[in-house]
Parts: structure tokens; sequence; C-alpha cells
């Protein structure tokens, strides 16, 4: 029997004024939303959730740490980090857990230094531009991705 696969949803600054900054480029659906649609699809797969939601990067850094050996992947929107953080790299390189990176606005078609993310190339996938059903859609490429890697380490046996 296989046990219980397990998501961890990280949002980096400002992402706690989800709903009410620049509605015109994030939406009006506030982070509370997001994780209760996030909880119920993760229920639905039978997956087991978290989430974590900081302004500093340390604390953001330490959550990622404490995942090493207990999350099998994670989902993350780093917000502005994304683009001036090697300490998030550094730390999601070093616990060894897949990740998606998540955007909610097309970060590609916006200013300049929004193009950049230290994340992207060691990400599963990169995830921008869909609003904050890119969370959805996040969940659902681990849960699949998850499936095929139990999948693929039974076949070896």
């Amino acid at each position: 029997m296989s046990k219980t696969k397990s998501i961890l949803l990280i949002n980096g600054p400002n992402l706690n004024l989800l709903g009410t900054r620049e509605p015109a480029i994030y939406g009006s659906t506030t982070l509370s939303d997001v994780i209760s649609s996030a909880t119920e699809q993760c229920t639905k797969l039978s997956i087991q959730f978290s989430h974590s939601q900081s302004n500093h990067e340390g604390v953001l850094v330490d959550r990622i740490h404490e995942a090493r050996g207990n999350v099998d992947f994670i989902v993350i929107n780093p917000g502005a980090f994304t683009h001036t953080s090697v300490a998030l790299r550094d730390a999601l390189s070093g616990v060894d857990i897949p990740f998606v990176e998540v955007h909610i606005s097309n970060i590609h078609k916006r200013e300049a230094f929004r193009h950049h993310s230290y994340l992207s190339d060691k990400a599963e996938a990169v995830i921008c531009g869909l609003g904050v059903f890119g969370y959805e859609a996040a969940i659902e490429y681990a849960a699949r991705f998850l499936e095929n890697k139990e999948k693929e380490e039974k076949a070896r046996l």
C-alpha cells in the first residue's frame, strides 16, 4: 500500500494581499480563497495539503528546509523573490523536492525586471498568466507527477 502523498503550497511576499492588491493584475480572489480551493482539490485527490505564506525570505527558506523528508511536492508562488532570491533557489535545490513555480500574472508581459526567475530552471514546470487557476493546474500537475513517479518506482522493483 502506498503512503499518502503530500503537497506544500508556499506563497511569498505580498500574496497575503491577494484580492485587494492591484486587482486589475491579480484578480479579486483572496489568498484564503486560494487555500480553500487547494485544500478541497487535494482532498479529492487524496493528497495531504499544507500551506505557508510569508513576506520574509528567511521564513520561506526555513519552511522549505522543514519540508525535507516530510513533503513530496512543493507548489510555490515566490512573488517578488522570483527575481531576487538566490536563497530560495538554493533552499529548493538543497531539499531535493520537486516543485512547480506559479505566477498569477504573466510575468513575461510585465516589466523587464520581472522576466528573470532564479527558480525556473530548477522547477519541474512554470505556470504563469492563468490567474489563480494556475494553482489548480499546478496541483493537478503535482498529483500526476507523483503518480507517475510511484508507478516508475514500482516498475523498478
